[in-house]
């Protein structure tokens, strides 16, 4: 029985429980009663005196691209190289990594809502049309970046200021495309610091980002260029068809066998890729294999779009338009590739050129410059980082069918000890409701799932957990629908 003179807990502390802000179930309860409005800004840390440092050679870089970008007077030059791209990259890779290292290990995203760079707010928006804009110059306006298409010469720039590198590599000028491979390659390394040091609690991760940066630092730029070098086919090694979509068509295979053993290697290694290699390793190890450990376009999402990771639609209506575009992309590159090799073996009586040309022009114009491209990456701060990968990527719809139906890969959940926190849901950048699953109790075997691991990394409570099986029979609970 309770002491009629024991004040209760609404006059200790002096609330008065008739008045509407206090009802409850009112969003205002918990604020007044007891904990106050949430903060939306964080205090900023102190800089430490590496950080200040990292900070100052990113201030140095930036008006050493600026002052190329303008054809200063060292830009073409080895120093005008120096005193911009590589400040600009150690400077931003010192930084991440100082501002990590003396923090306790352990994945941090408190605040990342009130951010606006990283939750669609004003300088969200300004690093999309930043981003997008260097995307729309690099694919159809190159002659602002120092490259005239009409005659292939160097005109000053960005694309003069890495024209010593590109000398050095492949033994040639530069190009609009040659300083697209140097800044996509500085962005994964330097972005790869900061994934490293914010999973570095996490072994999977650290190699994993490991992976991705190999791969695109050593298949993807510098033996490509390096073959040029030596009068050899450009060939990026980490890419597959129908990603690489022209990589079977007749024109790339004519080539490459024209080139000699080495051009013959060359389209051996893809069809091997693409017909062997492919299914045997997706039945093993899931698409995470190629999407999250060997993919440049996984590696770019993984490193510099981990930020915006969080932005990725969650919602049913975003999977079904998923569903529709990703394979319709898949069915186009199908379409294409036959009507080439049609029109190749038949000629012009059965294809007419004309089809054959536009077909390959409307390809490459919509999926492989404005979707993959253009909105494939500078939507990255307003629409997530996988946008390419889960809306558009004809290899991801590939490998997706070979993980939903054959594969042993599964990420398996206990949803008895999932506390429907939605750090799973919120971080997985394919929008995958992961939470959903974990709480029905159901593995998860999505066709769109790239195995990166953010969704067990940031669990926690153990909730989930990346495994590959001994068959692909039994990825789901008798309660579970097939993967048919």
């Amino acid at each position: 029985m309770t002491d009629s003179n024991t004040p209760s807990a609404a006059s200790v502390l002096q609330i008065d429980l008739e008045s509407p802000d206090y009802s409850f179930g009112t969003p205002n309860f918990d604020e007044h009663l007891a904990f106050g409005e949430p903060d939306t800004e964080l205090p900023a840390p102190p800089l430490s005196g590496l950080e200040k440092l990292g900070l100052a050679l990113v201030g140095l870089g930036v008006l050493g691209t600026l002052s190329a970008a303008f054809s200063g007077p060292f830009t073409g030059t080895w120093l005008g190289l120096v005193l911009s791209l590589l400040p600009l990259s150690a400077g931003g890779a010192l930084t991440f990594w100082a501002g990590l290292k003396d923090t306790e290990p352990g994945i941090k995203h408190d605040g990342i809502w009130f951010k606006s760079l990283l939750s669609r707010g004003a300088l969200g928006w300004v690093a999309g049309i930043l981003m997008t804009g260097l995307y729309v110059l690099i694919y159809f306006k190159p002659q602002y970046l120092g490259y005239d298409p009409s005659t292939g010469e160097v005109t000053g720039g960005l694309v003069q200021l890495v024209d010593p590198l590109a000398r050095l590599l492949s033994g040639g000028p530069s190009s609009q495309w040659f300083l697209y491979g140097v800044l996509y390659t500085l962005s994964v390394m330097v972005f790869g610091v900061r994934m490293w040091m914010k999973y570095r609690h996490n072994r999977y991760h650290r190699i994993r980002t490991a992976s991705v940066t190999f791969f695109q630092l050593g298949f993807a730029f510098l033996l490509p260029n390096l073959l040029v070098l030596f009068q050899q086919p450009y060939y990026e090694f980490n890419g597959v068809w129908p990603l690489k979509q022209d990589y079977l068509w007749p024109s790339k295979t004519e080539s490459l066998l024209a080139a000699g053993s080495v051009g013959r290697l060359m389209l051996y290694w893809g069809l091997v890729a693409t017909f062997l290699a492919t299914p045997v390793l997706t039945y093993f190890f899931g698409k995470r294999w190629y999407c999250s450990w060997v993919c440049g376009c996984g590696g770019l999402a993984e490193t510099l779009g981990d930020p915006w990771r969080q932005l990725s639609d969650k919602s049913n209506r975003a999977w079904k338009f998923e569903r529709v575009v990703i394979y319709a992309v898949l069915f186009a590159v199908l379409a294409v590739t036959v009507l080439l090799w049609s029109h190749y073996h038949w000629g012009s009586e059965l294809i007419p050129d004309k089809a054959a040309n536009i077909a390959t022009w409307i390809y490459g114009l919509v999926i492989g410059a404005l979707f993959s491209g253009v909105a494939g990456v500078g939507f990255y701060p307003l629409l997530g980082s996988r946008f390419w990968c889960r809306f558009g990527c004809p290899m991801a719809a590939y490998l997706g069918i070979l993980q939903r139906l054959f594969s042993r890969f599964r990420i398996t959940t206990n949803g008895d000890q999932c506390m429907s926190c939605g750090n799973c849901s919120t971080y997985c950048e394919m929008g995958i409701d992961v939470k959903a699953y974990a709480q029905a109790g159901e593995n998860i075997v999505r066709a769109s799932c790239v195995g990166c691991g953010v969704c067990a990394a940031v669990c926690p409570r153990g909730v989930l957990k990346l495994e590959n099986g001994s068959s692909h029979t039994g990825r789901v609970g008798a309660n579970e629908p097939t993967p048919r």
